[in-house]
C-alpha cells in the first residue's frame, strides 16, 4: 500500500461539481493499493499517516505530527499512485489492486481513521474526483507500507 501525503493548508474534493470532503490545515493522503496489500498493511500506514512528523513545532523543525498539530485528514482513494511506471511511456496497471480488493480496503482505511483522528474526510472510490489543494511548504511525501518491514 502506497501513499502520497502532503501538508496542507486546505484541501477539497469534488465529485459531479459537488464538494464530498474538505479540510482546512491537515494532510491529505493520496492511496494506492496493491494486490498484495492486506488489512494489516492498512492499519500500519494510517499509523505512519498519523504519526508521520511533518509539522513545525516552536523551533520551526518538523517534529509534530497531525495527532500534536491538530487539523484534517483527507484520504483520496488513487490507483494510479500504484500503476507500474517502470518503462515504456505509458503507464500499466496490474500492480494496481482489482476494484473488488481495494475499495473495502480503502474504506476499512477510512473507518479506522475516523475511529482515530476527529476530523477525517475522504474521496469516493470509484468516481472521477477533483482534488484542490494548497501545498504547505511545499512538504510531500511518499509512504510504503511496506517499508516497515524492510
Amino acid at each position: 500500500m502506497l501513499t502520497l501525503i502532503q501538508r496542507v493548508t486546505e484541501a477539497q474534493v469534488r465529485v459531479d461539481g459537488q464538494i464530498i470532503g474538505a479540510i482546512g490545515p491537515g494532510i491529505v493522503a493520496l492511496v494506492g493499493i496493491t494486490p498484495e496489500d492486506s488489512p494489516a498493511e492498512a492499519e500500519r500506514l494510517l499509523q505512519r499517516i498519523l504519526g508521520y512528523r511533518i509539522f513545525a513545532d516552536d523551533q520551526g523543525r518538523m517534529n509534530l505530527d497531525l495527532r500534536q498539530r491538530g487539523g484534517g485528514l483527507l484520504l483520496v482513494p488513487q490507483f494510479t499512485l500504484a500503476a507500474d511506471t517502470r518503462k515504456g511511456l505509458r503507464p500499466g496497471f496490474s500492480t494496481a489492486a482489482a476494484p473488488a480488493l481495494a475499495q473495502p480496503l480503502f474504506e476499512s482505511l477510512v473507518e479506522h481513521a475516523r475511529a482515530l483522528h476527529p476530523q477525517v474526510a475522504c474521496g469516493r472510490f470509484g468516481a472521477n474526483m477533483q482534488v484542490a489543494l494548497v501545498n504547505d511548504g511545499p512538504v510531500t511525501f511518499l509512504l510504503d507500507s511496506g517499508e516497515a518491514n524492510k
